[in-house]
């Protein structure tokens, strides 16, 4: 990894995340981006950068509610997570976990927490999200590793 690159906490190239010391749901949630692998419904991985943010043990993403991913995690909810850059190219390793299309409510708690982390940036996106497909129109998703 090149300095001043951000990475992993403390995480060398391939030291394994049972190494780095810290919980994986933490340093996931402290990258910029991280990688969410979906499954067509034939086996075929669909990786997807995007932002997101702890919420409790488990990861949030935010997304388009008719996107592709909403539809590929309700028929199967199997995902993968890693960090990555804005492009989408790993910057580490893959974990397995499960997603889960969250509430109204809860995606309103999920808007927050971008905001949060994203500052200025999630607030522009997030506004205008809502002035193109109101409120509705996008959903949070949570992520919970599998062990």
């Amino acid at each position: 990894m090149a300095s001043g690159e951000r990475g992993l906490i403390g995480r060398a190239p391939g030291v394994g995340w049972w190494q780095y010391g810290g919980r994986v749901i933490d340093a996931l949630a402290g990258e910029r981006y991280v990688l969410v692998t979906t499954f067509r419904r034939d086996g075929t991985p669909v990786p997807t950068a995007v932002w997101a943010v702890a919420d409790g043990d488990a990861l949030a993403i935010w997304t388009v509610t008719t996107s592709g991913k909403v539809k590929r995690i309700r028929n199967n909810p199997e995902v993968t997570v890693a960090p990555c850059d804005l492009r989408g190219k790993p910057r580490g390793e893959a974990v397995r976990a499960r997603a889960e299309v969250l509430s109204p409510q809860d995606t309103d708690r999920v808007r927050d927490l971008l905001r949060k982390k994203y500052g200025l940036q999630a607030r522009l996106t997030l506004l205008g999200s809502r002035l193109r497909r109101g409120d509705e129109g996008t959903i949070a998703i949570g992520i919970t590793l599998v062990p």
